[in-house]
């Protein structure tokens, strides 16, 4: 075995072949993989091996079509077949929720690229004519460009042309432990010697927690059991092949709750459990003695499924069941991988957590691959980002979120909809009061953060739709009363984090676009990528010459933490104090808050004593070491109450009290969303993302090019003396019965032109405003566009910024 490599991969399955591969292909020949048993010997070898793009997320979309287009260019390079068959996939839908998603899902489809289809009932039952005609069907979906591949023929073949490009696949040989060298290097002791490394990876499947935990780290993912049925020759489907016929489409219907496609000549039937049924697979540690293995058949878990598909597609019971397959693979508790640079850890890259690893091989390989070569993915990676997890997760947690999350995949999911498993977790000392008050929580990071309030707790009652919902009425009472009068928000998850020590003033100013604030002052900036995406966001609070409190986005926490410290000076003249889960924030914001908040506080809160962008320490209540900045994400003349978490119950008590009098509402994110829309206000993971520049967002009076080196000013600087290509623009559009989300599919004169980024109605001015990413020569004021929203064309014109007071005269009030 050689001593040293640029990179060693540690897993032999499809996800640590196309790592390999990929490395290869974007230059490295110094590639090591490092199997503990066979190639393609755990969960990979007994795969269906799906492919599917249907999710709704532009991103998400494009990297399942990518995976795809690199199968595509393996059979071409290797000459011979990996199995791929690209029979398309059909989706049935049988309620209107269900068609509801289909719907909603074109859009953003056109926007990735992806090309799909809305089918009738009668265009459904053509499409696959072995489904049982049924009353029930709305309609269909259909994406020709996906289908399925062999595992262990796309595993081999990528191995195969990553080895004749000089790459190095090591058999039987374990990783045993780790150590981080000086210099951010890697040595890894295996049962055939050492070998060190200047980037290690690890794609280690059913192995990633036990494995991820010999370096400290703590993997959201567990294995679940899954299985597949492969019945005898139809002979119908045999005659089919014979006369050199296209098989049919892989067919999904939820009301059987499976997939069904063709496998030789009889249908492969894959269940999916419900949650009661689910079986969970090494969760404290894959058997020592368990390698190529299948378990035992369990037809009992998924009896119901079956006997609803043989009402379905009655061809089923007309042949044998000839075969089972039943074994492990991992995951996650939102149902996507784990990927990216390890928090805390230099140079190590995690690849773990494949909830169909086949199917994500491919492009978990391009982009890891150019992470590793380039310092940048290529593409926003956050959803799949291994850091979008807090420091919460446990195992016990885990297994509660990963059995929900599989035994509701065939439920049609909804953006923003909220399962009950593992909550509550993390909440504020303030929980047990805005619950009696009627809140309807939502989760952020662990934590409990309220969406919605009802007017009594019998009331609060989660609901989801793609169309208008009950509960939007309370919602326009909420921001109504935040624009007439006042509003309080908890706001205690944000992430918050002391920098300081004699280098924090000269360190911090190469992290962020913006010019540092004064003393006592408070400032936006963002953090950006060297290409001048955006990969942080910070208000920014400055206590001292060298004393800085930065407050992030709470789903941000692992991420920010793991970024700075990664940039921190060697000299030890800088410091982080991570204070999120010791302090709490309530935001009071409206015409009225100076009036409610002045008789609780000895700080005066006049205009000319506590201007707008401020920030001073006080007393407020009984409480003290309160922190009061003037600042508000609504619009409005407000105040955040940074306080000890001690003090959060009696703060939200206090105010609510004091509020009463001048009209004050609790008010949730949903009518937060909805105000920060009207003030043209951007939000991470949404408009600032790290493939949209700070300037393409439109931050341009937040970067400022003439202060000194940032990260990403050359990149900035370029863009603006070259011209930007696209920009975000605010655009109006009409509500029908849905409103824009995200990433729905923007059009002019016919042409998918750009997308949307974040959109929704705003109860304000009664109609939907959205964010949308467009080509600058379109982005002038007064143009028109469409947007795709439910499959339909709605028209779109672009607007001025911030339409509720766009001088922001409100907030300096």
């Amino acid at each position: 075995m050689k001593s040293h490599a640029k990179v060693v991969v540690v897993g032999g399955g499809a996800v640590g072949a196309a790592i390999m591969y990929r490395l290869t292909c974007h230059g490295c020949d110094d590639v090591v993989m490092l199997e503990r048993s066979k190639l393609t010997s755990g969960s990979t070898w007994h795969a269906a091996g799906l492919l599917v793009t249907f999710v709704r997320s532009i991103r998400i979309s494009k990297m399942m079509h990518e995976s795809i287009d690199i199968f595509t260019e393996v059979e071409e390079k290797l000459g011979t077949s990996v199995g791929l068959r690209k029979v398309g996939q059909l989706r049935v839908a049988n309620t209107t929720e269900r068609m509801d998603e289909f719907l909603s899902y074109k859009g953003v489809a056109d926007a990735a690229g992806i090309s799909c289809k809305i089918l009738t009932p009668e265009e459904v039952q053509k499409k696959h004519p072995l489904l049982n005609p049924n009353e029930n069907i709305q309609g269909g979906i259909f994406v020709p460009g996906d289908g399925y591949i062999n595992p262990s023929d796309i595993t081999m073949g990528m191995s195969q042309l990553a080895r004749q490009a000089g790459a190095k696949v090591y058999q039987d040989t374990e990783a045993q432990s780790y150590e981080q060298l000086p210099g951010g290097g890697w040595k890894v002791v295996t049962n055939q010697g050492e070998i060190t490394c200047d980037h290690l990876v690890f794609a280690t499947g059913n192995y990633a927690r036990e494995n991820a935990r010999r370096v400290g780290l703590e993997l959201p993912c567990i294995p679940i059991v899954h299985q597949y049925w492969t019945t005898e020759p139809v002979p119908e489907l045999v005659e089919r092949r014979k006369q050199g016929l296209r098989e049919y489409p892989i067919l999904r219907d939820e009301d059987y709750g499976a997939y069904l496609r063709e496998d030789v000549g009889g249908i492969q039937f894959g269940p999916y459990e419900f949650e009661k049924d689910l079986k969970l697979f090494a969760v404290d540690g894959v058997p020592k003695d368990f390698g190529m293995d299948l378990l035992p058949e369990d037809f009992e878990a998924v009896e119901t499924q079956w006997e609803k598909a043989l009402e379905r597609v009655p061809t089923l019971g007309e042949v044998g069941l000839k075969s089972n397959t039943r074994g492990p693979f991992q995951m996650t508790p939102d149902e996507l991988p784990l990927c990216g640079p390890a928090p805390g850890l230099e140079n190590l890259w995690i690849a773990e957590g494949m909830p169909g690893g086949i199917m994500w091989s491919g492009t978990i390989g391009e982009r890891l691959a150019r992470w590793i070569m380039n310092g940048d993915p290529g593409m926003d990676m956050s959803e799949i980002d291994v850091r979008r997890f807090g420091n919460f997760v446990t195992k016990r947690w885990t297994a509660e979120k990963v059995r929900q999350t599989w035994g509701t995949h065939m439920e049609a999911h909804i953006p923003g909809e909220d399962r009950p498993n593992a909550r509550p977790q993390k909440t504020a000392p303030s929980y047990d009061l805005l619950t009696s008050k009627g809140a309807v929580w939502t989760v952020m990071n662990g934590w409990e953060f309220p969406r919605w309030f009802a007017p009594s707790p019998e009331l609060a009652i989660p609901e989801h739709s793609f169309r208008q919902t009950e509960h939007m009425k309370y919602v326009t009472e909420e921001v109504k009363a935040v624009r007439e009068a006042a509003g309080l928000l908890e706001l205690s998850p944000m992430t918050k984090t002391i920098v300081r020590g004699p280098g924090a003033a000269a360190w911090l100013d190469t992290i962020l676009a913006n010019k540092l604030p004064s003393i006592g002052r408070v400032g936006l900036s963002v953090a950006c990528n060297v290409n001048g995406g955006v990969e942080a966001e910070y208000t920014v609070v400055r206590d001292g010459e060298n004393e800085f409190y930065l407050v992030s986005s709470p789903t941000a926490e692992v991420k920010n933490w793991d970024m700075l410290n990664k940039a921190l000076p060697d000299d030890g003249s800088v410091s982080l104090e991570d204070v999120t889960h010791s302090t709490g924030i309530l935001a009071l914001a409206g015409p009225k808050a100076r009036d409610i908040l002045q008789p609780l506080t000895d700080n005066d809160l006049s205009n000319g004593a506590f201007p707008w962008l401020t920030s001073q320490w006080g007393e407020v209540g009984f409480a003290n070491r309160v922190r009061l900045i003037r600042v508000s994400y609504n619009g409005e003349l407000g105040w955040e109450l940074h306080h000890p978490l001690v003090y959060n119950r009696h703060l939200t008590d206090l105010l609510i009290k004091q509020g009463e009098q001048h009209g004050m509402r609790l008010f949730g994110v949903e009518a937060l969303e909805s105000m920060r829309l009207e003030k043209s206000y951007r939000a991470i993971w949404r408009e600032l993302r790290p493939d949209i520049s700070a300037l393409e967002a439109g931050l341009d009076r937040f970067v400022k090019l003439e202060k000194g080196d940032f990260v990403g000013r050359d990149a900035l600087q370029k863009q603006k003396t070259e011209g930007l290509e696209r920009k975000l623009v605010m655009l109006k559009l009409p509500y029908c019965y849905s409103s824009v989300i995200a990433d729905e599919a923007v059009y002019h004169d016919g042409a998918v032109v750009g997308h949307v980024t974040a959109g929704g109605f705003s109860y304000y001015f009664e109609h939907d405003l959205a964010f949308a990413l467009v080509p600058l020569h379109l982005a002038e004021v007064g143009n028109r566009f469409e947007v795709k929203i439910s499959n339909e064309l709605r028209e779109a014109v672009v607007i001025e910024e911030s339409p509720h007071d766009p001088v922001s005269a409100r907030a300096r009030a």
